[in-house]
């Protein structure tokens, strides 16, 4: 069936193919390199193929600090609850407010209460652990980046960014006790 020359014949064209493959990887890799080149003396930076200008941190600083706006006291003394229903509606998906639970747990009356304490509701142990009690600033700070104040938390929403948002909100959670 098989005599020698047919053996020969698929090795070499085997062969022939690796070492096709192997040229053309070292011809592509001479065009599109990636990564260092091997041409930076010890210590130094190796060469970026742009750079961002910065302005310094110095003056940077006291630019953030103007653009910030008041604090978050301010901004809840002045909150509309209204607004916050409508912030609300991004919540509607896990959370009621009418006491019962549905993927998360009901928030009527959230502002003020125990963190994870509603009874019957299976809490991750992060969430457990995190104690303390949902006052408006740790629920400010909660709801700005939920997975990064509590890591490991079930609760999936990536957070409202805008302080307003955040304060209208809780303003609308402090009215539905």
């Amino acid at each position: 069936m098989f005599n020698t020359m047919t053996v020969t014949k698929a090795a070499g064209a085997l062969i022939g193919s690796l070492l096709f493959l192997l040229l053309a990887s070292w011809f592509a890799s001479s065009l599109y390199h990636v990564g260092p080149t091997g041409h930076v003396a010890e210590g130094e930076a190796h060469p970026q193929a742009y750079s961002i200008a910065v302005a310094d941190a110095e003056a940077g600083g006291e630019e953030a600090a103007a653009e910030e706006g008041p604090d978050f006291a301010t901004l809840l003394a002045s909150a509309d609850a209204a607004a916050g229903e409508k912030v609300f509606g991004k919540c509607k998906a896990c959370h009621k407010v009418d006491g019962t639970d549905g993927v998360g747990p009901h928030l009527n009356g959230v502002v003020g209460r125990a963190v994870a304490s509603v009874g019957g509701f299976s809490y991750s142990d992060p969430m457990t652990a995190h104690g303390g009690a949902w006052d408006p600033e740790p629920l400010q700070v909660f709801l700005t980046d939920p997975k990064g104040v509590v890591p490991g938390t079930k609760m999936a929403f990536a957070g409202l960014k805008k302080a307003e948002e955040r304060a209208n909100l809780i303003a609308y959670l402090q009215s539905v006790q």
